[in-house]
């Protein structure tokens, strides 16, 4: 076999090594360092925001935003079936009620014209959840959360870069969050930023963040925390992602480009063809395809390929399929039909900023001979 193709490899070309050193060299390698408060500054400016909150993970930037909003117990929050656990899990673990929608066929993002009639007189926040390079359509989420008195959570932690109707993603709603693990636009290793507006949602985010101090005396709590705080050497490297985000957001399109054009004559899979729609231009977070024509589902046909030496990635899991969920009762006799085929027939193959040309034809020389 050839040297296996990862589905993700990191770019650290910049200024990561120098900006770790001087962690290392200056003894500030906690959450105290200097560089944290910079990746804040740095993301903030960088969306349009007032307010970042550095925090050790994506999943754990999703619980703090939902903590910090204190939506009454029991109410809903609606949000797309195909995405990742943490977001369902954020709303369970806030005592709320996740309530779900399906995605739409071509874009793979939650279809906002079945959220309306998933409002209820318990529906209390909206999360729009950004899909594998292509955006919600965000216009009508902000509509009907005006419209009905909703909070708007974001989750922007697959685009970073990205924008909407020419704005930042990680720039709407009430609050907003990104990831920095090692498959993302600026990746940290582990990471995520809680970004908003509202200077006393800020607050609240940083007291949730650092296990709820009371200001006026530490080791003395009033509610519970967490421990999410992000460290001064994950901030560095963040720091040094972001002054090359535009470069990484041109290298995504250019292996999606790459993708698109060389695996026209792979008959037996449906690819990541939205290259644009009216709001938005793929990223290309990572690059998706959907099965056709075969009774193949994801998993037989990502096994053919790791024989091959390609690595790849299953889709997420539909959210209302989930077995925890299913245990406590949640979303009995749900069904999202969209979701639950591309979580069957989908996966994606290698598409980190690390990745060669060569590596590309490779895996495009794959794909062509398997599923032509």
């Amino acid at each position: 076999m050839d040297q296996f193709i990862p589905i993700n490899e990191p770019l650290l070309g910049g200024n990561e090594k120098k900006y770790l050193c001087e962690c290392i060299d200056s003894g500030w390698i906690s959450s105290e360092g200097p560089y944290v408060e910079r990746f804040e500054k740095g993301m903030a400016v960088y969306t349009g925001r007032k307010y970042g909150i550095a925090v050790s993970s994506g999943t754990s930037a999703l619980e703090t935003a939902v903590q910090a909003l204190e939506l009454p117990k029991g109410s809903e929050v609606i949000l797309p079936a195909f995405t990742i656990i943490s977001c369902a899990q954020a709303v369970v673990k806030a005592g709320l009620v996740p309530v779900v929608v399906d995605c739409m066929e071509d874009t793979w993002n939650m279809d906002v014209s079945q959220i309306e009639e998933k409002i209820t007189e318990k529906t209390a926040a909206i999360m729009a959840v950004h899909i594998y390079g292509i955006t919600v359509d965000m216009d009508p989420v902000l509509l009907l959360a005006r419209k009905y008195g909703l909070k708007v959570i974001e989750d922007a932690a697959q685009a970073h870069g990205q924008t909407y109707k020419g704005k930042r993603c990680g720039s709407f709603g009430d609050v907003s969050i990104f990831s920095f693990y090692p498959n993302k636009l600026i990746a940290c290793g582990e990471g995520g930023m809680v970004l908003t507006d509202d200077a006393k949602l800020a607050d609240r985010c940083r007291k949730i963040r650092n296990l709820c101090f009371l200001p006026e005396r530490r080791f003395v709590h009033e509610e519970l925390g967490s421990n999410f705080r992000m460290t001064n050497m994950q901030a560095a490297i963040g720091c040094a992602q972001l002054e090359r985000i535009e470069e990484a957001i041109l290298k995504k399109r250019e292996i999606g480009r790459f993708y698109k054009e060389h695996l026209k004559q792979a008959e037996g899979v449906l690819c990541q063809s939205v290259e644009r729609t009216e709001y938005c231009d793929n990223i290309y977070w990572v690059y998706g395809v959907v099965l056709e024509h075969t009774k193949m589902d994801a998993g037989q046909a990502m096994e053919k390929l790791r024989k091959r030496g390609i690595g790849t990635r299953p889709f997420f899991y539909p959210i209302q399929k989930q077995p925890v969920f299913l245990k406590m009762g949640l979303f009995q006799g749900e069904a999202c039909p969209v979701s639950e085929k591309i979580a069957e027939k989908g996966f994606y193959i290698p598409s980190g900023l690390g990745l060669t040309e060569e590596k590309m034809q490779k895996v495009a020389q794959v794909m062509l001979e398997e599923f032509s």
